[in-house]
């Protein structure tokens, strides 16, 4: 009897490592993709649960399925990528160092000078005496800043 190729080991191996590696060019691009990666991890279940039906059908029905040797190695090689990207994303991607010169809430800012949409020199306490000259208390004259977080 001619042994069939079980092709559910093979895709589940391919779906886990599109998953792998589509990740950075193709889904951290977007912003409701990259900031929870769930598509990735989808790809990730389908692709296990694939190898799961594959290796199943390989070891009780060896006669019928091929996949008793190479289905293990699959099965661990997919494993471990997840297990990076896993670490990669909700470990070690989290665990940013402490900035110690960072401002707090409710400091003062120090002074600085940026170019506005321009290109022209634009300092902090411009926008201060800017904001006062406008006839604000100066108990209400301010600057907001916002920071964003680059991702690069």
């Amino acid at each position: 009897m001619k042994r069939l190729w079980n092709w559910r080991l093979w895709a589940g191996f391919g779906l886990v490592l599109a998953g792998a590696l589509t990740f950075v060019p193709v889904f951290a691009r977007f912003p409701v993709t990259r900031d929870f990666p769930w598509v990735t991890l989808l790809m990730f279940a389908a692709g296990l649960a694939l190898l799961a039906v594959g290796l199943t059908r390989a070891y009780r029905r060896p006669e019928a399925y091929r996949g008793r040797f190479v289905g293990p190695v699959l099965a661990l090689l997919s494993v471990a990528m997840v297990g990076l990207f896993v670490w990669g994303i909700f470990i070690n991607a989290r665990d940013l160092p402490a900035s110690a010169a960072a401002p707090h809430v409710g400091q003062k800012a120090p002074d600085f000078t940026l170019p506005d949409q321009e290109g022209r020199p634009v300092a902090l306490s411009d926008l201060r005496s800017a904001a006062g000259a406008s006839g604000a208390k100066p108990a209400a004259v301010g600057v907001l800043l916002i920071f964003y977080r680059g991702h690069w």
